[in-house]
């Protein structure tokens, strides 16, 4: 990652992650340090940010780091966590939402509440953390919004008919936001990433008992995906380089929703689960 973009670049910007404590935000955040950012995050688990700030500062020799707890399903949270970020920064140049939940679960036995669910954290999430952020921050100011997505939903995934319906739903949101709000000087992306390696939405989307074919071996650029490659898409998609790019979900696959088959059902686990029959 230092080798692509020019050291500092993202100096001046202060970027707030929701989910920044793991995953592939964690990934993001550490990005935006490493190049000049301050970093504002939020989980609902204190441990988990508490463990989130002491390990990015460390690995980006930044302290450049804010973080508190917030439930991106609460309103309330949300107007709290914000204020605290700008009692503390100042403001919000970009917001990055990426809290979100998933679980591998058939149709036929997902129940109202565990839709519900993921509905709540990501697309509403999604949807109040945005209001809050732009109302306190954006609105008049200009700035940037990032959705994280998935390719979920651009072919159809078993076992996925939650998360999928949510990130549809937000790169829908991207759509809009991009129209109603490009005027005021605020661009709204959105980036759908594929298998990132070393992640726990990785592992637990991937089924037990393995794969009958290797990921690697399909993804046109034969590899998963890295943290970092969310991250320096991110981060060119939040700097002056993307100053015309608007209402845009890039995905960062390696080619893989060109070429790579249903994952779920290539699972001896999961098709046993949709036909016991077999």
């Amino acid at each position: 990652m230092e080798a692509t973009f020019k050291p500092g670049f993202l100096k001046g910007k202060i970027v707030l992650i929701t989910g920044g404590a793991t995953g592939i935000c964690y990934g993001i955040a550490l990005g935006f340090l490493k190049y000049g950012a301050r970093v504002c995050i939020m989980s609902r688990k204190l441990p988990n940010i508490q463990a989130a700030i002491e390990s990015l500062k460390k690995e980006s020799g930044s302290s450049e780091i804010y973080g508190t707890t917030c439930d991106v399903r609460k309103l309330e949270d949300i107007e709290k966590a914000v204020d605290y970020f700008i009692e503390k920064v100042g403001k919000i140049d970009v917001l990055i939402n990426g809290a979100a939940g998933n679980f591998l679960v058939p149709f036929e036995s997902m129940s109202a509440n565990a839709f519900k669910t993921v509905i709540e954290i990501d697309l509403q999430g999604t949807f109040l953390v945005t209001k809050v952020v732009h109302a306190k921050c954006l609105k008049g100011r200009g700035g940037s919004i990032i959705n994280i997505s998935s390719t979920l939903q651009v072919c159809g995934v078993a076992l996925q008919t939650h998360a999928g319906a949510a990130k549809a739903a937000i790169d829908a949101i991207t759509r809009h936001l991009a129209v109603e709000l490009g005027s005021q000087g605020i661009r709204v992306n959105g980036i759908a990433p594929g298998a990132i390696d070393g992640t726990a939405g990785f592992e637990k989307l991937t089924p037990e008992g393995g794969l009958s074919i290797s990921m690697k071996e399909t993804i046109p650029l034969n590899r998963l995906g890295k943290k970092s490659d969310i991250a320096e898409c991110a981060m060119f998609l939040a700097s002056d380089a993307a100053s015309y790019i608007s209402g845009q979900t890039i995905i960062v696959d390696g080619g893989a929703v060109l070429t790579f088959p249903n994952f779920t059902l290539l699972s001896p686990q999961v098709r046993k689960l949709l036909n016991p029959s077999l």
